[in-house]
């Protein structure tokens, strides 16, 4: 039944922990431009659009070089980045980009994986080769005049100070918007996508909604983003989209908590990409793996692949390493280690759901460090859907088609997590299990220990689990083929399994201490006995 979906054409090589991907980096001329050459002004006030963009076409027409933005805070509206130019910020320099939305051109754009109608981006770049944003200076966004806020993600005192600001309330006094605009368009549910051979002009009344990303930098080549600090974005902070040969390295990227789709960094269909040294405090996924939605995204048919992320830190955020739920092209060879996730709601998340399609594989993380995760440490959900305006039409019927998803191949290692509601949560579909997963040297500190549900091939091989709730330690629902080899748990729990289903076959535990157990294991709902087989145990 599996094998009646085509599975992904492999790449050569096949990359190991011992064989990474090489990224290639940018190199740049010496030459200098100094953006107070054409005219710019650190004061605050002055709108310096013109004179950096001038520097950069200037530089790039020079055959490239850097353009340099000394210490002071420049007010500008959206930059465009061009090939050969690395545009380097001192050290307190910020870019602090203009609350004058008519500074910002309606654009073609992508929401979510789908062309849709945007506010252009701050700063921008598209088909280039050879570019880069480095230094230690600042990208500001000046996210709040764009985003809507819900009354209880806030303070009494900061939505005092929110409502006095100016903007509108909805009826119900609960949601904060910058606009009447804004607003009408929200309540009205209406979609930016770009169908029926609309253009971007088509939606100039609901302009103030469609909320642009920081940094969009499409289909480009040898691209940096090194140093600098990304913050307040309206929306998505960094989205490489089908970039090739990407470095995100050192960098710092914030958005308040409350920032509706605020996350960190978004690759989505890009290939060789280095994310390393980085620090996210954010509203949503810090670091985010896409690849396009639905039918649309299977046809651009890129997946993400051949990735390095390691020693980064992550604060809040919806996940530290996500992939999905815009997932349809894929995502395969991508190596995740030493990095710490610190109260994010979930540490390492999948998800995904029927209609999607893709094949995400070849996943690897090691040497991950978890403290204080308010859900689940590792998590995987192909029940994951939230309904926007922009969703279409998609079939969600039990079977076996395109729009399958399917997760598979994968091994994490040395993964520790103290606090977390769930260490392991794996909710496959029943036409298409989460498969051939292995976990080894885990210590879990939650709530819950594992749960699986319409998962296949999984193997848990070194785990320790210290778990409040002990009835049961794991819980099993319609899974198969499972292996739990050398599993540690406390002294006097009141139950180790509980299986249910007819589906829960074949499943294997060894060298572990039965007796710390009062009950080793209940079966309900079609499972049986003899499908849980004890070796090697006291």
């Amino acid at each position: 039944m599996i094998a009646s979906i085509p599975a992904q054409a492999q790449p050569a090589p096949t990359y190991s922990w011992t064989n990474l991907p090489r990224i290639a980096q940018p190199s740049f001329r010496k030459d200098t431009l100094n953006v107070l050459a054409f005219g710019a002004k650190p004061d605050g006030i002055t709108l310096n659009t013109n004179a950096i963009n001038s520097a950069i076409v200037a530089c790039s027409k020079k055959g490239g070089g850097v353009v340099l933005v000394p210490a002071g805070l420049w007010m500008t509206g959206p930059i465009e980045l061009k090939s050969n130019v690395n545009l380097h910020l001192k050290k307190s320099a910020t870019l602090l980009f203009t609350p004058d939305k008519s500074q910002y051109a309606l654009v073609e754009g992508v929401y979510e994986g789908k062309r849709a109608a945007r506010n252009q981006s701050p700063i921008s770049g598209k088909n280039l080769e050879n570019i880069a944003i480095t230094g230690q200076g600042i990208l500001d966004g000046n996210g709040d005049v764009w985003r809507a806020v819900n009354k209880n993600q806030l303070t009494e005192s900061q939505w005092q100070e929110k409502v006095a600001s100016g903007g509108v309330l909805k009826d119900d006094g609960k949601t904060w918007y910058p606009s009447e605009q804004f607003k009408k368009a929200s309540v009205g549910n209406r979609s930016m996508l770009l169908t029926d051979g609309k253009t971007p002009q088509d939606f100039a009344d609901m302009k103030d909604m469609l909320r642009p990303n920081l940094v969009v930098l499409t289909n480009c080549k040898n691209v940096l983003l090194e140093g600098i600090t990304c913050q307040n974005s309206a929306a998505w902070c960094l989205h490489p989209l089908m970039c090739q040969d990407l470095t995100l390295r050192n960098l710092t990227v914030k958005n308040p908590e409350y920032a509706h789709n605020g996350d960190g960094m978004d690759v989505e269909s890009c290939k060789n990409f280095l994310i390393e040294g980085c620090t996210l405090d954010v509203g949503d996924d810090a670091i985010c793996i896409k690849s396009g939605k639905d039918e649309e995204g299977r046809k651009r048919g890129m997946p993400t692949e051949n990735g390095i992320i390691r020693n980064n830190t992550v604060y809040n955020g919806h996940g530290g390493f996500v992939v999905g739920s815009e997932m349809s092209g894929g995502a395969r060879y991508i190596f995740v280690s030493n990095c710490t996730f610190m109260g994010t709601d979930k540490g390492i998340r999948f998800k995904s759901v029927r209609g999607r399609g893709g094949v995400v594989e070849h996943i690897y993380a090691k040497d991950i460090f978890m403290k204080d995760i308010a859900q689940e440490a590792i998590f995987f959900d192909m029940y994951y859907f939230v309904k926007f305006a922009t969703d279409g039409e998609r079939d969600v019927r039990p079977v076996l088609n395109e729009g399958t998803p399917i997760f598979r191949n994968m091994k994490f290692e040395n993964i520790v997590c103290n606090g977390a509601t769930k260490g392991v949560f794996i909710r496959g579909l029943p036409e298409m299990p989460v498969r051939n997963i292995v976990m080894a040297g885990l210590v879990l500190k939650a709530e819950k220990g594992i749960e699986l549900t319409d998962a296949q091939g999984i193997t848990f091989t070194n785990v320790q689990l210290i778990t409040e709730q002990t009835k049961p330690v794991i819980a099993l629902d319609n899974s198969s083929n499972l292996t739990f080899d050398t599993i540690q748990y406390n002294a006097g729990t009141s139950q180790l399994f509980a299986v249910k289903g007819e589906r829960s076959q074949a499943i294997r535990m060894s060298n572990t201490d039965l007796s710390r157990a009062q009950t080793k294991a209940e079966f309900s709902q079609g499972a049986t006995e003899k499908q849980l087989v004890f070796s090697a145990t006291k």
